[in-house]
C-alpha cells in the first residue's frame, strides 16, 4: 500500500531539500570533459524518472492503517461511511460487495470496524450480505481498552419493519448486544421478538420509519460516538439526504461489471449536491482508498 495523498516520504521520491533529487548542471556551467551532451540528458533523464518513482507496494499493518484512519479526537460524534465501487459507480455485483473487494480492502474494512463504537447498517444489507456479530481482534484490544470502547463494536440495524431473522448468529453469537433502530410504530409482535432474542431498541422515528438525524443523536446518547456505517446505498442515501454524514471512505474497485447495479447511495436526489473535500489517498494493487469529508470539515 502506498500513500498518494497528502504528499509524504512514502509518496513520490524526493530529494533532501524537497526537490526531485535529479541531478542538474548550474546555469551556464558545462558538462564534463568526459560526458557528452546526450549521455549528460540520458543520464538526468533516468536520475529524474527513478527520483520521481512512487514507494514500492507494501502490506501496512494494522497499527498503521489504525493511525491513518483514526477517528477525530475532537468531535462528540462522527458519522463515516465505507463503501467499494467499480470505476463504473457499481456498488455490488450479484447482490454482494465481495466480487469487487480485495484483500487490501477487507484489510481497510476490518480496521474501521477495529476503531467504531458501532456498525450501523441497513435490513436488506443484513439479509443479502449474511451479517454476523462484529469480532473482538487482539490487534485492536489496547486501542479500544485505552478509549474505553468495548471488546468489539455493537452492531446497530436499522429497520422499519423488522423483518429480520432472531435466529441468526448477529442475534444469537454477539460479543455485544445486537441494536435494532426502529421508529415508534415498528410492529409491536416483532419488537417483542426481537427483546426476546436479546437485541435492544433503539427508537429513532415517531412513526414506522427512522429519522437518520435522530437515529445519529440516539446511539450518540448510548455513549456511541464513534459510528460506521456499511450501508446498503438506501441507508447511506438517507444519511446524505439527511446531511449527517460526516465521513466516506471509499474504495475505487479497477473493475467494471457494467449492468444496472445500484449505486454507493440510492434515494431521492439532494436539490443541491454537498461538497466532500479528498483527505488522504492511499493506493495498492490498482485498488484506490480515499477518505472524504463534508465540507463544514474540509478546512479543519
Amino acid at each position: 500500500m502506498r500513500r498518494l495523498l497528502p504528499v509524504t516520504d512514502q509518496t513520490s521520491g524526493r530529494g533532501p531539500l524537497g526537490g526531485t533529487g535529479s541531478a542538474r548542471v548550474p546555469t551556464g556551467a558545462s558538462a564534463p570533459d568526459d560526458l557528452s551532451a546526450q549521455t549528460q540528458t540520458q543520464t538526468q533523464t533516468q536520475t529524474q524518472t527513478q527520483a520521481a518513482a512512487p514507494a514500492p507496494d507494501r502490506e501496512w499493518s494494522l497499527d498503521e492503517l489504525a493511525d491513518a484512519y483514526a477517528y477525530p479526537a475532537d468531535r462528540d460524534v462522527w458519522l463515516r461511511a465505507n463503501m467499494v465501487s467499480t470505476l463504473d459507480g457499481a456498488a455490488q455485483h450479484d447482490g454482494r460487495s465481495q466480487p469487487i473487494s480485495s484483500a487490501a480492502d477487507m484489510r481497510v474494512f476490518g480496521t474501521l470496524r477495529g476503531l467504531a463504537d458501532v456498525v450501523v447498517v441497513g435490513a436488506e444489507t443484513v439479509r443479502q450480505e449474511g451479517y454476523r456479530p462484529a469480532r473482538a481482534r487482539e490487534a485492536f484490544a489496547a486501542r479500544r481498552a485505552a478509549d474505553g470502547q468495548a471488546p468489539a463494536p455493537a452492531v446497530a440495524v436499522v429497520s422499519a419493519g423488522l423483518d429480520l431473522d432472531f435466529s441468526s448468529p448477529l442475534f444469537t453469537e454477539p460479543l455485544v448486544p445486537t441494536l435494532l433502530v426502529t421508529g415508534a410504530g415498528a410492529p409491536a409482535d416483532r419488537v417483542a421478538a426481537a427483546r426476546a432474542a436479546g437485541a435492544e431498541i433503539v427508537i429513532a422515528g415517531d412513526g414506522a420509519a427512522v429519522d437518520p438525524a435522530r437515529a445519529v443523536r440516539a446511539l450518540a446518547e448510548r455513549g456511541l460516538r464513534r459510528l460506521l456505517t456499511e450501508g446498503g446505498p438506501r441507508l447511506l442515501g438517507q444519511f446524505v439526504a439527511a446531511r449527517v454524514l460526516d465521513e466516506l471512505c471509499l474504495t475505487v474497485s479497477p473493475m467494471l461489471t457494467a449492468g444496472d447495479a445500484q449505486r454507493i447511495a440510492g434515494g431521492p436526489a439532494l436539490t443541491v449536491p454537498e461538497r466532500f473535500a479528498l483527505r488522504s489517498l492511499l493506493e495498492e494493487d490498482g485498488f484506490l482508498f480515499a477518505r472524504y469529508h463534508q465540507g463544514r470539515h474540509s478546512a479543519e
